[in-house]
């Protein structure tokens, strides 16, 4: 007799174990699904089998080959273009079944006796024959009733509460005749149970019922896969193992060493070719799968650990499942129900809470507390905020879910009945993440003024005169069109500092929230003339009549999609100034950087062609800018933060500029031919912010990656404002573009950027320091090694990414050239860090050999 094996299930609630494996391939007692049932089919003498696959087939495949290995010959069936279905399936392989033939399910475990089911088969001479078992929950599996001669009467696919009528279920084992697929269209998707069954017991074709008793778990959830693994390492199941039973319920591999200071309490499961630690407890119901390292002081209460995990030491993993290559970290926490995908990393101290989900190859990072599902990101982060507050893929990461509990708990840190501000951009996405945060606000007693789309040098500016409390903003990234960021900010409109952000922090991974009772939950107001208040505060520092009687009429602005577009035309149309609007549409989509670029290209053509004095593009919600000069020529990066720089302070003589130390040189000698003084500050937005509101005589702020800052009017980014203060300098100083950029000083500025490992950045700015001490270093930000007052290196690791940033600034002497010596330190600097990170890595994986 010929077995058909339905191998094709993709498993979806079995997820995530089944993200990169078919579902008869997962582990039960350290041997695949699949493997089990051929060992039940051998013994009851069916050694001729045909899979059929669907879903990974090739993992099948591999891993079975011609199953003269299992002491089957097996035959492999793909179904190329869609699932065929349960019958479909069988239908498809009609060519090689010339008899009566068994068809068996890929995802259940089970002993019963196939010889008495067949001998049943034949004795009832029935077409047909469905192995039935009884259950005491019917409701998720199709439900079947019989005739005293066990012909089958009638029969319903999983049946609601009031459709049962039997508690004898099918199990998906069925002994057939090759006649009864005739019944069956071809190559058409088509299911035993809805639809080859009901056709046959309406045409009167013998069909027949076998009760079997024995072990049947369908494995369709997490909490079956578990029993499957418990019940089977008890002994309430006929399973065969090949590992030594060293005594009763103690099952143990070869090559296998453990301490004789473990404590084991049967039944347990030990693979082959592990090691087990010092001290460790391992408590009944624990399986450990094949190559598993497990270090001293763990403590395992019923885990089920895959192939090829590696444990740290004084680990904590209680009823949990870890999947194969996985690696749990030094005094990590796994609790019940919680499920490692493969490939993962749980990093030291870790707290995986229970139920939660971690698909394949993520990465919870040290000390991190997950209580969330992780499922799209790559990493479950310890730091919730980032360098620009919390950013993450939109509706990946950040989801309507997260937003409302992240509202929750900044609301949490703050009195009942305080007022905070929301704004957004006009995306949908952040109207959408805006709505769920304030619902969080709310639901903690929180009092919301809801500014709704609105740019954000806007928010920043009206924060003081509503008294709130703090803000918060969304928008989608500047630099990424998929990402979206919230953004935090204190009653002066300045993100908020490192303290409140862990304080939030804190509150949001403990979950340690208020919930306010109906009456004191909060309320939203909508606070009007907002766009008025802007505009009187813009007026009032900015020259209007020099712009309004100026030769400078005429500038072109692209506004790439952005909210902006719908406040600055307002704004400027008050100096009489002729504006060409480009992209100011508000619903197209965010552009990406690339598409910028070419936006900038139509930029620079319509100023040439319409004679501009002017263009720029506005990105970044209001922030930030790129100019074009009246020749078509684009003003960007270090350039444009000298050009500010320069105009700023020709029209305030002996001003204080602030800069983070990641600018060019440049900015010190124009403040020094102006007589002015440089404030460097480190590079975040919430550090120059800080910087210009608490220092006086500050004409400007920031730079060309971050933005510009004016503190006369808010202390965050404008680049609105930016541009009526251009119109202004061009008209007082008499000057255009392009002649303020000729008479720059000359500077060679160039930057890097070197791959560092997120556990290798302290090491490397420590020995970095030490590398150059000889030199003048400062470290306001990263390490900055000055070679004179002029010339220096900086390395600053980045914020978010696991990388270092390189950058040299370099001035032309009499003695040497400044471009060759920015070059040159640029690139020793950069292959000292990529050796220095190279043999780091090396001696940390020397260590983890070591210390297994």
């Amino acid at each position: 007799m010929r077995a058909v094996l339905m191998a094709g299930g993709s498993g979806t609630r079995l997820r995530p174990l089944t993200c990169d494996m078919p579902k008869p391939m997962v582990s039960v007692l350290n041997r695949p699904i699949t493997e089990h049932i051929l060992n039940l089919l051998k013994r009851h003498g069916i050694r001729e089998v045909i899979a059929t696959l669907y879903y990974l087939p090739d993992v099948i495949r591999d891993h079975f080959g011609d199953g003269s290995d299992f002491g089957v010959n097996m035959m492999y069936v793909v179904e190329e273009d869609q699932p065929l279905g349960t019958a479909g399936c069988v239908k498809n392989v009609e060519s090689l079944l010339d008899s009566t033939f068994m068809v068996i399910s890929g995802d259940s475990i089970t002993d019963f006796d196939l010889t008495a089911a067949i001998k049943f088969h034949r004795a009832k001479k029935s077409q047909a024959t469905l192995i039935l078992r009884r259950v005491s929950d019917p409701m998720a599996f199709g439900v079947v009733i019989t005739d005293g001669e066990d012909r089958i009467q009638r029969f319903l696919e999983k049946p609601s509460t009031s459709e049962i009528f039997s508690d004898t279920v099918n199990t998906g084992i069925y002994i057939l005749e090759p006649e009864v697929l005739s019944f069956l269209p071809v190559n058409s998707p088509s299911d035993f149970s809805n639809d080859l069954f009901p056709l046959l017991l309406a045409k009167g074709v013998p069909m027949y019922g076998y009760i079997a008793s024995g072990y049947w778990c369908d494995i369709g959830s997490l909490d079956a896969y578990r029993q499957a693994q418990y019940d089977g390492i008890r002994g309430r199941i006929h399973l065969d193992l090949d590992y030594v039973q060293l005594r009763t319920g103690l099952w143990i591999g070869q090559h296998t060493v453990i301490s004789p200071t473990v404590q084991i309490e049967p039944p347990v499961l030990i693979g082959s070719n592990c090691s087990i630690g010092d001290r460790t407890k391992i408590s009944a119901g624990t399986i450990i799968g094949d190559r598993v390292t497990i270090g001293s002081d763990c403590d395992l209460q019923r885990p089920i650990i895959g192939n090829s995990v590696m444990i740290g030491e004084e680990c904590h993993l209680w009823a949990c499942t870890i999947s194969r290559n996985s690696r749990i970290s030094r005094r990590a926490h796994v609790m019940e129900g919680a499920v490692v995908g493969s490939s993962s990393v749980i990093g030291e101290e870790a707290r995986i809470f229970p139920n939660v989900r971690i698909w394949p190859s993520k990465h919870v990072e040290s000390g991190a507390t997950l209580n969330t599902n992780l499922i799209w990101g790559a990493m479950a982060a310890r730091n919730l905020f980032g360098q620009n507050g919390v950013s993450g893929l939109a509706n990946v990461d950040i989801t309507p879910e997260f937003a409302v509990k992240l509202g929750a708990a900044y609301g949490a840190t703050l009195r009942p009945g305080s007022h905070v501000m929301v704004s957004r951009d006009q995306r949908t996405i952040c109207r959408m993440l805006t709505r769920s945060l304030i619902s969080g606000l709310m639901s903690v007693g929180i009092n919301v003024e809801n500014l709704e789309a609105t740019a954000i040098p806007i928010s920043r500016f009206i924060a003081p005169s509503l008294g709130v409390v703090g803000g918060i903003h969304v928008r989608v990234h500047p630099d990424r069109n998929d990402c979206v960021m919230i953004e935090f900010l204190d009653a002066n409109g300045i993100n908020i500092n490192k303290s409140t952000e862990k304080k939030i922090e804190g509150t949001f991974f403990k979950e340690d929230f208020r919930r306010a009772r109906i009456e004191e939950i909060g309320e939203i107001s909508y606070p009007t003339r907002v766009l008025d208040y802007y505009n009187s505060g813009f007026a009032k520092n900015i020259d209007v009549e020099a712009i309004r009687y100026s030769d400078c009429k005429k500038i072109v602005i692209d506004y790439v999609y952005a909210v902006s577009g719908a406040v600055l035309p307002r704004i400027l149309g008050k100096f009489s100034t002729d504006v060409v609007v480009l992209n100011a549409s508000l619903n197209e989509v965010a552009p990406a950087p690339v598409d910028r670029e070419k936006m900038l290209d139509q930029l620079t053509d319509v100023v040439k062609a319409v004679r501009a004095n002017f263009g720029v593009q506005v990105y970044a919600n209001g922030e930030k800018f790129i100019l074009v000069d009246q020749v078509g020529k684009p003003i960007r990066d270090e350039i444009l933060t000298g050009l500010m720089v320069e105009m700023a302070l020709t029209s305030q003589e002996g001003g204080t500029v602030v800069a983070p130390v990641s600018a060019s040189g440049m900015v010190e000698l124009i403040a020094e031919k102006h007589g002015g003084k440089v404030v460097r500050t480190r590079a975040n937005p919430t550090a120059l912010m800080a910087a210009c509101h608490n220092n006086s005589g500050v004409v400007i702020g920031g730079s060309a990656e971050m933005g510009f800052i004016f503190p006369q009017l808010h202390p965050g980014f404008d680049a609105m404002f930016s541009i009526a203060k251009i119109m202004e300098w061009i008209t007082l100083q008499g000057r255009s573009l392009s002649q303020v950029r000729t008479h720059l000083p000359r500077c060679h500025f160039r930057k890097q950027t070197v791959r560092c490992p997120w556990s290798i950045k302290g090491t490397l700015m420590r020995h970095l320091v030490e590398s150059y001490g000889r030199e003048t270093v400062e470290l306001i930000d990263g390490v900055k090694v000055f070679y004179s007052d002029r010339d220096w290196v900086l390395v600053m690791p980045d914020a978010s990414e696991p990388n270092v940033h390189v950058f040299a600034n370099g001035f032309d002497t009499p003695l040497s050239n400044g471009q060759a010596w920015a070059e040159q330190h640029l690139q020793d600097f950069c292959s000292h860090i990529e050796g220095f990170c190279k043999i780091q890595i090396a001696l940390s994986k020397d260590s983890v050999l070591l210390d297994n």
